[in-house]
């Protein structure tokens, strides 16, 4: 082979793996990336079927239940529109509590959000903004809305 020949062959081997690994890293990407959902649009059916999505919002006051003699909590979310019922095993967070912010990590699984990771909001002043942002397009929809919403019409759970 001449040196042309092998110099062509080089370059080409080391573009395939530059692409292969290009699609790899990709993959990797697209695989881990996690989309957030308002809870109304969950409660519409438009959130991602097939993968974990975050949701986030208050927690509802008086809507904790923890089992006895376990880990498991159920409790609510609310974007102030819709509220979600939502399962967690694990240890909570040491701010989460009633009235709270909250993003929690998971799946829809039989109208109940089965959480994998829940994380609280840390000060008075922070939130996620994901969650501030759905919060605040909700109290305005609230706000210009002429007659309260049905449990119909918001699709509760």
């Amino acid at each position: 082979m001449k040196p042309r020949q092998q110099r062509m062959l080089a370059v080409g081997l080391a573009l395939a793996g530059l692409a292969v690994a290009a699609a790899l890293t990709l993959r990797a990407f697209n695989d881990n990336m996690m989309f957030f959902v308002d809870i109304s649009e969950v409660l519409a059916g438009n959130y991602p079927q097939e993968r974990n999505f975050r949701i986030g919002g208050l927690v509802v006051t008086d809507s904790v239940d923890r089992e006895a003699d376990s880990l498991e909590v159920r409790f609510r979310v609310t974007d102030t529109r819709c509220e979600l019922p939502v399962s967690y095993t694990g240890v909570l967070p040491d701010l989460f509590r009633e009235g709270q912010g909250v993003v929690a990590h998971g799946r829809l699984a039989e109208d109940v959000f089965v959480a994998e990771k829940i994380m609280a909001k840390h000060d008075e002043e922070y939130m996620a903004p994901e969650v501030a942002e759905s919060l605040a397009k909700h109290a305005t929809e609230k706000m210009t809305a002429v007659a309260s919403l049905s449990s119909e019409e918001c699709g509760q759970l």
